[in-house]
């Protein structure tokens, strides 16, 4: 319904921006990774997708048109709401997704916060033959560092379900690994919730 946004970004918060386009405001749902290259007070394109229930109407930002695809797609495997489809999206990169499904590798899946052995088999048997193309040789290290990566980092815990304390700690630990330049946002997340995932 509504296919894209194109604005000037006026706010972001830990889980959204607000994108004006023509006059009107536009509050867009965004994983942490995608947050992470918006700047308020800069243009930007997100590609959305809105998911409309009894009682909102709720759009869903990405980077590009290949995450926002995937999270539709997550969505027709059964117990997999808009929620966990970007939590997915927060801690896997698009073609890490697919590897996993692909593959078959539910430990990658499990890392996944709400995502346990069980759901991770049901993602794998009912998305394995839609999932597309899997990349050669994919890393998943693409996105953008912001500078303020703990602040963005400790939200986005915060925003998956773990308490304040909890998300600082983490930070704490990943901090202490980077060493010269910053890895991109997505990747320290993914290092800050394997961390928290051991100690759960």
């Amino acid at each position: 319904m509504i296919a894209s946004v194109r604005g000037t970004v006026v706010a972001t918060g830990p889980d959204h921006a607000v994108v004006e386009v023509g006059g009107v405001g536009l509050a867009v749902q965004c994983a942490p990774g995608t947050l992470a290259g918006l700047r308020v007070g800069t243009p930007a394109r997100l590609a959305t997708s809105l998911v409309v229930r009894e009682d909102s109407l709720t759009l869903y930002g990405f980077a590009d048109d290949d995450a926002k695809a995937l999270f539709e797609l997550l969505q027709t495997a059964s117990g997999v709401g808009p929620r966990l489809a970007q939590a997915v999206l927060a801690v896997l990169t698009p073609d890490e997704v697919r590897k996993a499904v692909a593959n078959a590798d539910t430990a990658t899946l499990t890392r996944v916060p709400g995502i346990g052995k069980k759901g991770a088999e049901r993602l794998v048997l009912e998305l394995r033959d839609r999932i597309g193309p899997v990349p050669v040789g994919a890393d998943g290290a693409a996105g953008v560092t912001g500078g303020n990566w703990p602040e963005q980092v400790r939200q986005a815990l915060v925003g998956l379900g773990w308490t304040a304390g909890q998300a600082d700690q983490a930070v704490a630990a990943v901090a202490e690994t980077v060493d010269g330049e910053t890895p991109p946002v997505p990747v320290l997340l993914k290092q800050a919730i394997r961390l928290l995932g051991r100690t759960r």
